[in-house]
């Protein structure tokens, strides 16, 4: 796609303010959110009246917009998702950046305008992007945490764009995969409310430190690569930076793109100036995944920034070239050039001059009266006839004309956006048989008679090696990048004969890896299932039974169709993270023998387990026991049930199973705290 192509400038706004001052300092796109359903809900954002203008300012000056509606969906909110979407569209619109594959699947049956796949879509690989590709997005927001490798085979080899995160905060667990401040405080990020736990400190002995605040990323120092590889849109992060944030970043990247240049160690500095939290990180990029990554915004950084110069509005004009024509019994013309828009226009008709024929002098001066405007004029072409005379008035008159046909005008209407019924699930779910099923994070966990208990029992693959055997499945890790991809693929190859039939998946882009093998498709809640038409989306990829999103809440889910299960046992996983946190907190012997945990400054732990290629999983404090909740289940036809074993030994899950046979309480078991 694209390639050699100069990348897009892909500016944030949070306001209107902030969207002039992302125009200021020269971006080719724009992304912002309006007041519901984007993942920056905290931010100022834009009114629909701020959004209309803004789209018509942004036009105006050649530069794109696109629409952050990228938070999951709950049903009831479906249709005034869609009616915003819809509003987006008609307001004139580039592209919807959207992380709900049903809200996604919805907006491509109705609305003519262009997707975008949000990194919170968790989107990592080529297979990912073939699918996308064939659900109707045009770009994919590829992973912070790809590294440079896999970033050059994705641009060489998707089907569909490439944005990039080159500048800005990074958050410490895969986009798309936090339940940290949702579970813990209530807030979700895939709602747009995330408090961020990974900012805060946590304990180490007597010690605290910041396990899992990052520096922001930078990959300034490698523009000129990014561009050899076919990038499409370089992404700056910062919808809840101030304008003056936005204008000076801008600015600096906007010379490093037209250049096709890296930073030099003097604007790196002044980047850091802007904004920093201790410097800038490129360890994903350069795969130098180490504590050097790690930082906090000390007061000396909060210092530097408040000393940029304050953005008020726009300074910055477009070049214009005029061509005027004025001969005797014509209306006079005016055409108008800039780098992205022309028009022409017709005024009044010169008369033959009786005492005072126009000069040359007269009309150049009026027709270059652009104050006030956008425009700045770098040429003016007048070809005037001799003898002739007209009003100022008219002169003027022509001119404001001109500017008035340059704007963006929007010619989109309702009769463009179609009327399709709802997706919605092909089957609903038996809500008379119970149907469990469990994931043991530790194969060896699994107890005597949980074969039994369990209609399907998934173990991780790089477990199934050692402990599989008929009658277990597998759980795929949660990243498979395009390096790791053969790796995985022999992997599944050898599980499915050894015995494995199904596979329980957590991202699009490892569909093909399963299918590849000849294993049957189980969705795990990885994949952020909120509504009947994701559902019926991941149905139509062959998924044959979904875990829904934890964060519903139990009448949610008792209202979900399709083949859906509800976790009704376990930690839940709160971060999936690049970066070893058991190292960090622990070293690596602690981390391998899968006794690292979290702990916050109220003395609250959270287990962290070693996962492929070095990555960490950090878990909820306690687990979710609905054991004795067996009415509340019934009432909700909470049928299919999923389980989550991470650090109970064989002796606990046996104890687990026997307290859901018989619906004890959490109170009457020996290892109700769980370490």
């Amino acid at each position: 796609m694209n390639k050699k192509k100069k990348p897009e400038l892909l500016a944030p706004a949070g306001s209107p303010l902030a969207l002039m001052a992302a125009i200021e300092g020269g971006a080719d796109a724009i992304y912002l959110g309006g007041l519901a359903f984007n993942a920056r809900i905290n931010a100022k954002n834009f009114t629909p009246d701020e959004l209309r203008e803004s789209i018509a300012l942004a036009h105006t000056y050649g530069a794109k917009i696109y629409i952050a509606a990228n938070t999951l969906i709950y049903g009831k909110e479906m249709d005034e998702y869609i009616r915003a979407a819809e509003q987006a569209y008609l307001f004139g619109a580039d592209a919807m950046i959207v992380a709900d594959v049903g809200a996604a699947r919805e907006i491509k049956k109705r609305i003519p305008i262009e997707l975008h796949a949000s990194t919170q879509l968790s989107g990592h690989n080529v297979a990912a992007a073939k699918l996308l590709c064939d659900a109707g997005f045009s770009r994919m927001v590829c992973a912070r945490e790809m590294s440079r490798e896999d970033l050059a085979s994705f641009c060489k080899n998707s089907p569909i764009e490439s944005e990039v995160f080159v500048h800005g905060a990074l958050c410490v667990c895969h986009s798309g995969q936090c339940l940290f401040s949702s579970v813990v405080g209530g807030r979700s990020g895939n709602r747009g409310e995330c408090a961020q736990p990974c900012r805060l400190p946590y304990k180490n002995g007597k010690k605290e430190s910041y396990p899992l605040s990052l520096k922001d990323l930078s990959l300034a120092e490698h523009v000129s690569e990014l561009c050899d590889m076919g990038v499409s849109s370089f992404k700056i992060e910062g919808r809840m930076k101030s304008p003056e944030y936005v204008r000076d970043v801008i600015k600096i990247w906007r010379g490093l793109v037209d250049g096709g240049r890296n930073a030099t160690h003097e604007e790196m500095r002044e980047l850091a100036k802007i904004f920093s939290r201790g410097g800038f990180t490129d360890g994903y990029y350069q795969k130098k995944i180490n504590s050097g990554m790690l930082g906090v915004r000390s007061d000396a950084d909060k210092k530097e920034s408040t000393a940029l110069s304050r953005f008020e509005k726009i300074e910055r004009k477009l070049p214009l070239s005029l061509s005027a024509t004025i001969s005797a019994d014509k209306p006079m013309e005016l055409v108008g050039r800039t780098d992205s828009r022309e028009a022409r226009v017709l005024g009044a008709v010169a008369q033959k001059a009786i005492n005072a024929p126009l000069s040359y002098e007269v009309v150049e001066r009026n027709l270059s009266k652009l104050g006030g405007t956008p425009y700045a004029l770098e040429k003016l072409d007048i070809a005037l006839e001799d003898g002739l005379m007209t009003p100022i008035s008219s002169l003027n008159a022509l001119r404001r004309s001109l500017v008035e046909a340059l704007a963006f005008h929007n010619d989109r209407c309702e009769s463009d956006i179609k009327m399709h019924d709802a997706d919605m699930p092909r089957g609903l779910r038996d809500k008379t048989r119970i149907s469990r099923t469990a994931t043991f994070y530790d194969a060896r966990a699994i107890s005597d008679g949980a074969e039994e208990f369990f209609d399907k029992i998934f173990i991780p693959l790089e477990q199934y090696a050692e402990y599989g055997r008929r009658g277990l499945d597998v759980m795929l890790p949660e990243v498979i990048y395009d390096s790791e991809a053969d790796a995985v693929r022999r992997m599944l190859i050898d599980a499915k004969e050894k015995g494995a039939e199904c596979a329980l998946v957590g991202n699009l882009g490892h569909i093909e890896l399963v299918g590849e093998a000849g294993l049957r498709l189980f969705g795990d809640l990885r994949l952020n299932v909120y509504n009947d038409q994701s559902v019926a989306a991941l149905e139509s990829l062959g998924f044959e039974d979904i875990i829904m999103s934890p964060e519903l809440s139990l009448a949610r889910q008792r209202d979900l169709g399709g083949k859906t299960r509800s976790v009704v046992y376990g930690r839940l996983p709160l971060m999936i993270t690049e970066k070893c946190v058991g190292k960090e907190i622990g070293g690596c012997e602690v981390c391998v023998s899968g006794r690292a945990v979290l702990t916050d400054r109220r003395g609250v732990e959270f287990p962290v387990m070693r996962r492929p290629a070095h990555r960490s999983a950090i878990f909820n404090s306690v687990p979710i026991y609905m054991a004795d909740r067996d009415d509340l289940l019934r009432a909700n036809r909470i049928s299919m049930q999923h389980f989550i074993f991470t650090v109970e030994n064989k002796r606990q899950v046996a104890e687990i199973i026997d307290a859901y046979r018989h619906k004890k309480s959490a109170g009457t078991l020996p290892c109700r705290r769980i370490k």
